[in-house]
């Protein structure tokens, strides 16, 4: 299945795509393949191929961010733990480029190691050209996860507490997960069945992600009502459909 964490933002010269799960991310002119690395500790390279699918030239930048996340949400720095060679290109109509993507510091190690996470953005340059009329121009980007192993580690798992507590307002319903575990948990296509067996669909593409040692919140598009009278969730964990022990909380906080 084809998934995307689309977000279009449309004004001059952007439009920002944050993508999902699959080896391809399409889009007119610029594709980039595949959107999300993994390395091992003893991996010191991997590579991303951006090709140009459209009619005319391309100019495109790669950035390297370290991703955190804390209270606030996804939170992305600047950051030289990896490289990206070369981080700007000119593709021709129909052409390809291969980007490496260097490790430039050591892996996680030691006791309580967990992976660590970056995000890649990949930014189409507009052209601008004597001859071209005025008007908005169109450029796209892609922010692409990469995750680092620790040393001693084939795999990595994460390990989620589930909770839902009512907001103050009483009238919404927050979804917070926690992650101790030491590796990345990719979150999509959550529902809600009841005691009756009466399905909801609350986020049909991607939640999000829960980075090792965070917590993520959500408000639920669902009464409170629905929850009170039990039921269960279910959710696309790392590509694997989940049923989540979830401990329900009515208390406002």
């Amino acid at each position: 299945m084809l998934s995307f964490w689309l977000r279009r933002i449309v004004r001059p010269a952007v439009i920002s795509s944050l993508l999902l799960s699959s080896s391809l991310a399409v889009a007119s002119g610029l594709q980039v393949s595949p959107i999300s690395l993994s390395l091992q500790a003893r991996e010191n390279a991997s590579g991303l191929t951006l090709s140009n699918a459209g009619d005319n030239p391309i100019h495109a930048q790669v950035r390297v961010y370290q991703w955190l996340q804390d209270e606030k949400g996804d939170q992305l720095t600047p950051s030289r733990g990896l490289l990206a060679s070369p981080p700007m290109i000119e593709l021709k109509a129909g052409e390809k480029q291969l980007i490496r993507i260097i490790r430039a510091k050591a892996p996680p190690q030691g006791t309580g190691a967990v992976e660590d996470a970056y995000r890649i953005l990949v930014n189409e340059l507009p052209i601008k050209s004597a001859t071209q009329k005025t008007g908005l121009q169109f450029a796209l980007s892609y922010s692409l996860p990469v995750f680092v192993q620790p040393v001693g580690v084939t795999k990595t798992s994460p390990q989620l507490q589930w909770s839902t507590h009512l907001q103050p307002d009483g009238k919404q319903i927050k979804l917070r997960v926690s992650n101790t575990g030491n590796g990345h948990a990719q979150l999509a296509g959550l529902s809600f069945t009841d005691t009756a067996g009466n399905s909801t669909d609350l986020n049909q593409g991607l939640l999000g992600y829960v980075l090792p040692g965070a917590t993520m919140n959500w408000t639920l598009k669902i009464p409170p009502s629905a929850l009170t009278a039990g039921g269960k969730f279910k959710v696309m964990l790392n590509g694997t459909q989940t049923t989540p022990n979830v401990t329900m909380d009515t208390s406002t906080r």
